[in-house]
């Protein structure tokens, strides 16, 4: 079987911490017991207003990643901040994300094409200092292609309206959107670039995305941060893990 990688983002572990501005509970901690429960890397946003993860968690993060054996994926808005923080401390991964302060949430795909001149000297800097370089967008073509035509190693395809319409029961919109993102997928792949997924998935939206052949890597975070308040992270990480194997294995043997 061609095993699908589970990133497993901890950023909402500092969530919950900050809220009381205590100590506890600590992401680096989490990242431990997500990568003994099966997670292939740990990736962490360090946004500008430092919502959730710090500076210093950062720091920690980097050194525990390398002494693990495991990827860093360094989530970053496109700014000289982010860039100089990446910089000095060489993630595997830098996954290049929008971002607004108002947001809750990452709201959707970065905008290659209209942000050309500004990503693609970004994206040439992160990779000449060693770093893979990912994309966080939509599955649409001209996204894709630019991301391509600009040096990126890796697009992350945005997930996030697909489980929405199939939480909501909207089935045919959901179709319409996931067919979006095997399309995609697949443009990606034909480019050569390496196809990840992310935003949005939980245990009744894993499948669908998990059997896209062309994806490699699926990046969770606030799902498996919620559902370990009911059955521990460890718990909550190898279902997961069950599932995303389940839904490869199905997808190779049709």
């Amino acid at each position: 079987m061609n095993r699908l990688r589970l990133g497993v983002n901890i950023d909402h572990v500092a969530t919950i911490r900050n809220a009381r501005g205590a100590s506890y509970p600590e992401p680096d901690r989490a990242a431990e017991l997500a990568l003994a429960a099966g997670a292939d890397g740990i990736t962490a946003h360090l946004r500008e207003d430092r919502r959730h993860i710090s500076d210093a968690d950062i720091d920690i993060l980097a050194g525990l990643c390398r002494k693990r054996g495991k990827p860093l994926n360094f989530e970053m808005a496109v700014t000289d901040e982010m860039i100089g923080i990446a910089l000095r401390h060489h993630p595997h991964a830098a996954c290049l994300v929008p971002e607004r302060r108002e947001e809750v949430t990452t709201e959707g795909g970065l905008n290659v094409v209209g942000g050309h001149n500004h990503i693609a000297p970004a994206v040439k800097r992160l990779r000449d200092a060693g770093s893979r370089v990912s994309l966080f967008i939509e599955a649409d073509p001209r996204q894709i292609r630019t991301s391509a035509e600009i040096g990126a190693q890796v697009v992350e395809l945005h997930t996030g309206a697909y489980c929405d319409a199939a939480r909501a029961g909207e089935t045919e919109r959901a179709e319409a959107i996931l067919h979006r993102l095997r399309e995609g997928a697949a443009l990606a792949g034909s480019l050569g670039l390496e196809v990840h997924a992310g935003h949005g998935i939980d245990y009744a939206t894993v499948a669908p995305i998990a059997a896209i052949p062309q994806i490699v890597e699926l990046n969770i975070g606030h799902f498996l941060i919620g559902e370990a308040i009911f059955i521990g992270l460890t718990g909550a990480i190898e279902r997961m893990r069950r599932l995303m194997d389940a839904a490869r294995s199905s997808e190779q043997a049709a």
